[in-house]
Order: C-alpha cells, then sequence, then structure tokens
C-alpha cells in the first residue's frame, strides 16, 4: 500500500501540472481547473450552471466565475434554455471547440510517445485498472453522500 500511495500521489502532482500546461494550450490566460468544464461541455453539450457545478463537484460561485472567465475568453457562450427560458444553458463556441479539440489532438500524441514503447496488453491493463479505481472512488464518494466528480479536467 505504501508503494501504491507514494505512485498514486507521484502521478496526481504530474497530473496537476499537465493541467496548468494544458489550459494555457487552450487559452493563454485559462485556469487550469476551467479545463474539465470545457470537456463536460464537449460531452454533454449545453449545461445549466447548476447542472455543471453538481456534475464536477463543485459550488455554484465558483463554477460560476469560472464560465464568465471562459465567457470573455471566447470559449464558452450562455444562451436561454430552451427549456426554461429564465434559466440559462452554457455551451462551447466554436472557438472554444476548436482549441480544445487542438489541444485533446496533441494530448493524444503526447500519451502515443510516451507509451510507444509499451505493450499494447499493458496499455490495456492499466486503462482497465484505472477504470476500476475510479468506479471505486464514485462509490465511496456516493455511500458518503458527496456528489461525484467523475468528468472533470483528466476526460479530455
Amino acid at each position: 500500500m505504501e508503494s501504491l500511495e507514494h505512485q498514486l500521489s507521484l502521478l496526481w502532482r504530474r497530473a496537476r501540472s499537465n493541467s496548468h500546461r494544458i489550459a494555457r494550450q487552450v487559452h493563454p490566460d485559462m485556469e487550469s481547473s476551467a479545463y474539465g468544464l470545457l470537456v463536460l461541455l464537449q460531452r454533454c453539450g449545453a449545461m445549466r450552471l447548476t447542472d455543471l457545478a453538481a456534475e464536477i463537484g463543485v459550488g455554484k460561485p465558483s463554477v460560476s466565475r469560472q464560465v464568465v472567465m471562459l465567457e470573455k475568453l471566447g470559449l464558452v457562450r450562455r444562451e436561454a434554455d430552451p427549456a426554461d427560458g429564465r434559466a440559462q444553458a452554457i455551451s462551447l463556441t466554436d472557438e472554444g471547440t476548436r482549441r480544445l479539440a487542438a489541444v485533446q489532438q496533441a494530448r493524444k500524441g503526447h500519451f502515443r510517445e510516451l507509451l510507444a514503447h509499451w505493450p499494447q496488453d499493458d496499455i490495456t491493463q492499466l486503462a482497465q485498472l484505472l477504470d476500476k479505481l475510479n468506479r471505486s472512488y464514485s462509490v465511496a464518494a456516493a455511500s458518503a453522500g458527496q456528489p461525484p466528480a467523475g468528468r472533470g479536467p483528466e476526460g479530455g
């Protein structure tokens, strides 16, 4: 367990560092925590602010601040929610979609290079084990009454 804890801590530190770099590739003024919002909007389409906040397990004020910043950068837009004219739906702009896709393509290329010497079976097994670990986190969060933070920045 000690070795596992050490390796996961190292991986998470590297992931945080990569998140900062990736966010800057989308836009030089973007905060790293906003990358996950873009990925979520890419996967799910337009969403209300409350739904965004609930999905990533962060408070509405924090998400609202990030959405305002992303709007100013031209990466997201707000429109009247067709289901409820009083609410607003947040979605990616064409520019946001284009920039996010370009960064994701570069990120996949980086992973391919990093793992090029690995046997395909090892890559498959790693993906399966990480999926199992992530599902364990989701189950633990649900049993503790916490919202699942399952579509964050690492999903892109």
